[in-house]
């Protein structure tokens, strides 16, 4: 089996802040996590990357909001996504950005 792609879509909040999200169910999964997903969620805000979910290779599923990094406990992809819409809820509320 090859790597199927999921999802891979971009979506617009404003003129200045969108977010991207990638999601792959894979073969076998990657070192660093007991589930068969990669994914990279990220949300954009003037140019910066200022909230990122991933499982990078060796690493393992983890969040970055603003500049702390913490680690994420995977559970399925719809839950991966609700929490991200989550996230960027509070970011933009503590922010003062919609």
């Amino acid at each position: 089996m090859k790597a199927i792609r999921l999802v891979c879509t971009r979506i617009v909040y404003s003129e200045s802040a969108f977010a991207e999200l990638v999601l792959w169910r894979l073969p076998k999964p990657l070192e660093g996590s007991v589930h068969a997903f990669k994914y990279r969620l990220a949300y954009v805000v003037r140019g910066e990357c200022v909230l990122r979910y991933d499982n990078e290779v060796g690493k393992g599923d983890h969040r970055h909001f603003g500049k702390k990094e913490n680690a994420y406990v995977f559970t399925a992809p719809d839950q991966l996504i609700a929490d991200f819409q989550n996230d960027i809820a509070r970011w933009n509320h503590e922010n003062s950005n919609s």
